[in-house]
């Protein structure tokens, strides 16, 4: 059963930095389209960043010019490097990957983390 483990949350002040990360554990055979999510308290999550296979990308307006998403098909890693933090980005942030586990699987399936915490306070 593949699941995907994310880590680098935390606290952190306005105007700082974190990088997400998320890997699956178990067996994979491919990863297509990978992306990271967010759902703040009282609000429906929401599409902060994705990233294609061949690289491509794509951003939330709120986030353009200060999150990067990134990937390392080597290690099947993704990254969210998160500069210029701000109180409007605390939310849980969920990774998700579309992703097939054997070479026989027609169609991917879609894989989310457990969520990690993100605060942005003084």
């Amino acid at each position: 059963q593949v699941q995907l483990v994310e880590s680098g949350g935390g606290l952190v002040q306005p105007g700082g930095s974190l990088r997400l990360s998320c890997a699956p554990s178990g067996s994979i055979f491919r990863i297509n389209a990978m992306g990271w999510y967010r759902q703040a308290p009282g609000k429906q999550r929401e599409l902060v960043a994705t990233i294609s296979s061949g690289g491509s990308t794509n951003y939330a307006d709120s986030v353009k010019g200060r999150f990067t998403i990134s990937r390392d098909n080597a290690k099947n890693t993704l990254y969210l490097q998160m500069n210029s933090l701000n109180p409007e980005d605390t939310a849980v942030y969920y990774c998700n990957m579309r992703l097939t586990t054997a070479w026989h699987e027609v169609r991917p399936s879609d894989y989310w983390g457990q969520g990690t915490q993100v605060t942005v306070s003084s």
